[in-house]
């Protein structure tokens, strides 16, 4: 590699470690006790974004149905074309977008309202449509991209699953969720044989 290459590697380590820290500073634990709490009790969950914020929201929804909470994700082109009729009062949404103006979401945002679905909106900008928009707000910090142009989402795309790795967490403590019960549903791989080996 060129010598500017090794060095923005390096340097992508220290950027992504600094947002996740500064991140702390805009913990709301209202807000969270919100999200949780509708998360918790919501029969069914989805979750949508467009891009690399889409890409992680199918992160999300896997992480909810590793703890039997029943999710999936809903692309933004099928959610308008019928997919949010997964979605039924007293479900929850969640929808991420960095800027909270991605116009793809806005009109899932209304269907929702129209459904009675409660959104959790998870973005930088708390004065944007789709915060205002939302029942739950949860601020997303980003410092800055990993690339010289700040223009990829990378250090973003870490962000959204800090925010989505904090819910799930917090959601298994709220839950009383078992290993015994992953064990159940895990049975593949290396975490697979280690959680039923433990308790066969």
């Amino acid at each position: 590699m060129k010598k500017e290459a090794v060095e923005m590697a390096k340097k992508a380590y220290v950027t992504e470690s600094e947002c996740i820290i500064k991140m702390l500073d805009y913990f709301d634990e209202e807000t969270y006790s919100k999200a949780v709490e509708l998360l918790k009790n919501a029969p069914r969950i989805a979750a949508s974004g467009c891009g690399h914020s889409g890409i992680i929201c199918q992160h999300f929804a896997h992480l909810m149905c590793c703890i039997e909470r029943p999710a999936r994700f809903i692309s933004p082109a099928e959610a308008i074309h019928g997919g949010t009729g997964y979605l039924q009062e007293g479900d929850v949404m969640v929808l991420a977008s960095r800027g909270g103006k991605t116009g793809e979401l806005i009109p899932i945002l209304d269907i929702c309202k129209k459904k009675g679905v409660k959104v959790i909106a998870i973005t930088e900008n708390l004065e944007s449509p789709l915060a205002l928009g939302a029942d739950v707000v949860l601020k997303q910090y980003v410092n800055r991209e990993t690339d010289k142009y700040n223009a990829q989402g990378t250090t973003s795309s870490t962000a959204l699953c800090m925010i989505f790795h904090a819910l799930q967490t917090a959601l298994i403590e709220e839950t009383d969720y078992q290993n015994e019960q992953f064990a159940l549903i895990h049975p593949g791989g290396a975490v697979g044989e280690r959680l039923n080996n433990k308790h066969n």
